[in-house]
């Protein structure tokens, strides 16, 4: 693990921009220097990104159906691109849905055991999240302990079933290809919607119960697509307290309100709003009411909506790049992170000056991405 000292560049702290050089031995931050220079003129260090939720790595996994065998394998290519990004800490969001396929049990069972196998191997801190459909009552006696084994500790509820178009006898949108990705027929895939909805009213309580119980494990939870200040309400009464990408105005108002946590998608920063035409991240990042910009499906997208954001006058770059840094690490529980301060992991992205680019990364002091000018530096 080497022990440097960088000098030359900008290093971005707490209270802003700063020429002193910043130091790191054994993986983490020290106030004196440990003797090894390397220049960094021409080149800005800023924390490492922290990514609360994203599922990027599903085309690393598995591309096509049934292509990847060897998990291990897709999350190094992952990891590759986390790394090249400037993540340096990746919470994977996978599903259990009734969508099946991609997003069935058996799929997120050799996910989560592939990330608890590699994740010690690896140079970038990989996270599991799972994403439960909300609907799937038969799974509830057994989620916590599949949780535990999974060494998951943070999970997020959904409820993606199109209600109003069950409800009033239509067909669902794009039948066909969900069936197809399940590997079940049309009818049968449609039958299993109908059940399912037609559970509906069960589902609160049995909710009430399993956060009752994943609370008590110390798993950290979350809800996703929020709409209602009511429903971030009933969320909240169970100890979710955060709000993932919440779709309207009134459900962030109300999270905000409530001291809630509130994850917005960085890719809905760098379109200018969001693809599905629901509530624009820049509207609450100028309000104040987000803590956190996640990649969602993008990873090169968080340093690209920090640098846009900070490019365009919205706040200072310190108070901008804490959104892809310590707000997430904190609402993540990760005390150790998210700053450059004397103590914390020395985790950290150069970026060029210039173009903005990611040069090189370092996760608790190790490489993790290094490239062009900045590695001839480093290996000097």
């Amino acid at each position: 693990m080497p022990n440097i000292d960088l000098t030359g560049g900008q290093v971005l702290r707490r209270e802003g921009w700063s020429s002193a050089p910043l130091s790191f031995a054994d993986g983490v931050i020290v106030d004196k220097p440990v003797g090894r220079s390397v220049d960094l003129h021409g080149f800005k260090v800023l924390p490492g990104i922290v990514d609360p939720h994203g599922d990027g790595f599903e085309r690393h996994l598995a591309q096509r159906r049934g292509a990847m065998k060897q998990m291990d394998e897709g999350l190094v290519a992952c990891e590759a691109e986390l790394a090249a990004n400037g993540i340096t800490t990746a919470v994977l969001a996978q599903f259990v849905s009734w969508e099946g396929g991609m997003r069935g049990l058996s799929f997120a069972d050799k996910v989560f055991r592939a990330i608890a196998e590699a994740r010690d191997t690896l140079v970038t801190d990989l996270r599991g999240q799972l994403r439960f459909e909300t609907h799937l009552l038969d799974l509830y006696q057994e989620l916590p302990d599949r949780i535990a084994d999974w060494r998951v500790e943070y999970i997020v509820f959904n409820d993606h079933l199109p209600h109003d178009r069950l409800e009033a006898g239509k067909q669902p949108r794009r039948l066909m290809g969900q069936a197809l990705k399940a590997g079940r027929s049309p009818e049968k895939h449609h039958a299993m919607m109908l059940e399912l909805h037609g559970q509906r009213d069960d589902v609160p309580a049995a909710l009430d119960g399993l956060c009752e119980t994943l609370g008590r494990a110390g798993l950290r939870m979350g809800s996703h697509d929020d709409t209602t200040a009511q429903g971030r309400a009933a969320w909240r009464k169970r100890g979710v307290g955060i709000a993932e990408f919440p779709e309207t105005l009134e459900a962030a108002e109300a999270a905000r309100a409530a001291g809630d946590a509130v994850i917005m998608g960085a890719p809905n920063v760098v379109r200018g709003g969001s693809h599905n035409g629901n509530l624009s991240a820049l509207d609450l990042i100028v309000m104040g009411y987000c803590d956190a910009i996640a990649s969602d499906y993008h990873y090169p997208s968080p340093r690209r909506a920090a640098l846009m954001l900070a490019e365009a006058g919205v706040a200072p770059m310190a108070d901008i790049w804490h959104l892809v840094s310590a707000g997430p690490a904190a609402l993540l529980g990760l005390e150790d992170r998210g700053v450059l301060e004397t103590g914390k992991r020395a985790d950290l992205v150069v970026l060029d000056a210039g173009t903005g680019r990611v040069a090189a990364t370092f996760v608790a002091g190790r490489v993790s991405y290094m490239s062009g000018e900045i590695a001839e530096r480093l290996i000097a």
